[in-house]
């Protein structure tokens, strides 16, 4: 019996609570996680599982070993980088959740992480809300905003930078907003993702101010937000990494930039820093380093903006075209 396979499909199996969806993840049939699973029940000598109405349940036996098989597993994947840490390669899958925006631009680059380390590979899970990351079975998840869990480890990796966008299809006669306060005289896209999502919260030289928006279209999606905005259905915040490139060409159009959308940081979050698997430590660096390489997500960096004064058109497009330049910039450096 190969003990640290059998413990890792039993530490899967307790968080899934089915046999059908841990054999879907390892790319075998069920029954062959079934057999790991039974012999390790034979070598410890009692019995671990058991299947219910709803699916697999632990004994209290199965749920006394939890501590112990993780400890084991953690052990094993570190003990190659203790033995030999100049010879020691990132080998395995790294599950991880991001939102859309971050997403798709680490999809651009990840052909340089996975040439480097041929025998890493990645299993992405895009979604724009928090994971339970055991539950889910993900080794680290990147999120926006404060961090909540005190039994999750966080780096703080970054900021977000958004613009207020619209389509000029929808901006066509309609009064052009001068403040965040005129958006309630608009329609506006609203991103859902938590608390109160259609109070927009900005930035001026006095701090951060909220507005409360109108809302007639809403998706928890930032994908589906982009499109229904680029459709002329109205206003909303996007990310950077989302509308550069139709802030170059026209298809869409930065209001106000002399208010920014306010910043969130960014973390990256994993259960455990104890015998973290060299794996995991890879991506999390290259994550880190790729944010870091963009100077709109970097901490404590302002986002490009009019001196002061009213808001016209050529000079909120100087400050976009400022801040599409610090964009450009950071892909010339990668």
């Amino acid at each position: 019996m190969d003990l640290i396979s059998s413990l890792l499909a039993f530490l899967r199996v307790a968080e899934t609570g089915s046999f059908s969806v841990v054999a879907s993840e390892r790319g075998v049939t069920q029954p062959a996680v079934s057999r790991q699973v039974r012999a390790l029940e034979e070598h410890v000598g009692m019995r671990l599982v058991q299947r219910s109405t709803t699916g697999v349940v632990l004994t209290e036996e199965g749920r006394n070993l939890l501590p112990a098989a993780r400890n084991l597993v953690e052990a094993a994947e570190s003990l190659s980088v203790s033995a030999s840490p100049a010879q020691a390669r990132p080998t395995g899958k790294v599950r991880l959740s991001l939102p859309a925006p971050l997403a798709l631009h680490i999809c651009g680059h990840a052909r340089a992480l996975l040439d480097s380390h041929p025998s890493l590979s990645l299993d992405m899970v895009v979604r724009d809300s928090t994971s339970n990351l055991i539950e889910d079975g993900l080794d680290l998840e990147v999120r926006l905003g404060p961090i909540d869990d005190s039994s999750l480890i966080s780096r703080r990796v970054g900021m977000t930078s958004a613009f207020l966008v619209a389509a000029p299809s929808y901006l066509a006669g309609r009064p052009l907003p001068r403040s965040p306060q005129d958006l309630r005289n608009h329609e506006c896209v609203v991103y859902s993702r938590w608390g109160k999502d259609d109070t927009w919260w900005f930035e001026a030289s006095e701090g951060q101010f909220s507005v409360n928006v109108p809302c007639r279209l809403r998706a928890n999606n930032a994908s589906a937000v982009h499109q229904a905005v680029l459709g002329g259905n109205g206003i909303a915040i996007l990310s950077h990494l989302m509308v550069a490139d139709d802030l170059r060409t026209g298809r869409l159009v930065s209001l106000l930039p002399e208010f920014p959308p306010a910043r969130l940081p960014l973390y990256i979050v994993y259960p455990s820093r104890r015998n973290l698997p060299l794996r995991t430590r890879v991506v999390i660096e290259f994550i880190a380093e790729l944010l870091k390489a963009d100077p709109a997500m970097r901490d404590r960096t302002a986002w490009p903006r009019p001196a002061s004064g009213a808001p016209d058109a050529g000079r909120g497009q100087n400050a976009v075209g400022a801040a599409l330049a610090s964009v450009d910039a950071a892909g010339e450096r990668r």
